[in-house]
């Protein structure tokens, strides 16, 4: 009696632990990744809604329309020192903007 006693913690020691390793699971992307339209392109309605919500260009509603001159220049203000050193608005800018916030953290 006293043997199996013993051995009753070795034995749901073996028994409670896992079969097999816990399944690969694939590391979280940035939630600047996680919402970047996949295919938008670049320019059009649904990348400059995704731009403006990233950088919060958009006040209660109130901004300038999306593309146009007094856009790109928020856009420029909100990035700071990371915006594209390109002409606002053209599409290597646009390009850059793209890169800069796939790859940085939403605010």
């Amino acid at each position: 009696m006293r043997r199996f006693l013993a051995m009753l913690p070795l034995a749901l020691l073996v028994a409670c632990s896992p079969s097999s390793p816990p399944p690969e699971q694939k590391p979280p992307q940035p939630k600047a990744a996680q919402n970047a339209p996949d295919n938008a392109v670049l320019g059009s309605p649904e990348w400059y809604a995704w731009v403006d919500d990233r950088l919060q260009i958009t006040d209660d509603g109130h901004s300038p329309d999306q593309g146009s001159d007094e856009w790109n220049q928020a856009v420029q203000h909100k990035l700071g020192q990371e915006a594209p050193q390109s002409p606002p608005g053209s599409p290597q800018w646009q390009q850059a903007v793209d890169a800069l916030l796939r790859t940085r953290p939403a605010l």
